[in-house]
């Protein structure tokens, strides 16, 4: 999802000595991601509201606002510099527009279901063992509609890892950064919230209501 790393270092080094090309270009070669993350984080009740592009662009000018103070102390990588600037601008989204400081979790719209890709059909798969095939992805509905159920009763932190690693895509480490966890803490996270999908998944999970 995000950038390959060596052409962003590239072009990191030489806006840093001032090229004023390559900071556009840097931005604009991770405008599709920034949009793809805020797009998995809206809830529907601020998609009606609110154009993503308009949170994107945001994002974007405060980006290049601040990247002289990111240059002189990049602390962690771009990506997660650059989608930490996204996070914040749709918290403020959702603060304007819900009345609230945190992500409203719609249960008519999981968040790990929101991403509705192949992504989604790859993580099915792997819950499922492997036994969606590709042939098989177009006539799923039910195994969706069980995926979706399953992904409404993760909780935000659960939801929040599956997205971060399946989603974007982003490393166990990049993850452990993102969320100012040890990489150790964050690869327990996953796998918990994996189970938990799994078991919800399977329909036998020990805390449903008989």
């Amino acid at each position: 999802m995000w950038p390959e790393k060596e052409k962003t270092d590239e072009l990191l080094a030489e806006a840093k000595g001032g090229d004023g090309d390559a900071v556009n270009q840097l931005l604009d070669r991770h405008r599709d991601a920034v949009r793809r993350m805020i797009d998995l984080r809206m809830d529907r009740v601020l998609k009606r509201r609110v154009d993503a592009s308009d949170i994107v662009q945001e994002v974007m000018i405060e980006a290049n606002r601040r990247l002289s103070d990111y240059l002189a102390n990049p602390v962690m990588p771009f990506h997660l510099w650059l989608r930490q600037i996204g996070k914040d601008r749709l918290i403020d989204a959702h603060r304007r527009h819900r009345q609230t400081a945190r992500r409203s979790m719609d249960r008519e719209q999981p968040l790990v279901a929101a991403a509705g890709d192949q992504s989604s059909v790859d993580l099915v798969a792997q819950l499922r063992d492997g036994e969606l095939t590709p042939a098989a992805a177009a006539t799923w509905n039910e195994l969706q509609r069980r995926f979706e159920e399953a992904c409404s009763q993760l909780d935000e932190h659960d939801q929040e890892i599956v997205v971060m690693r399946h989603f974007e895509h982003l490393s166990n480490s990049e993850a452990a950064d993102s969320l100012d966890l040890s990489p150790q803490a964050a690869s327990m996270r996953y796998l918990r919230a994996m189970r938990r999908l799994r078991t919800l998944m399977e329909g036998d999970d020990p805390d449903a209501e008989e």
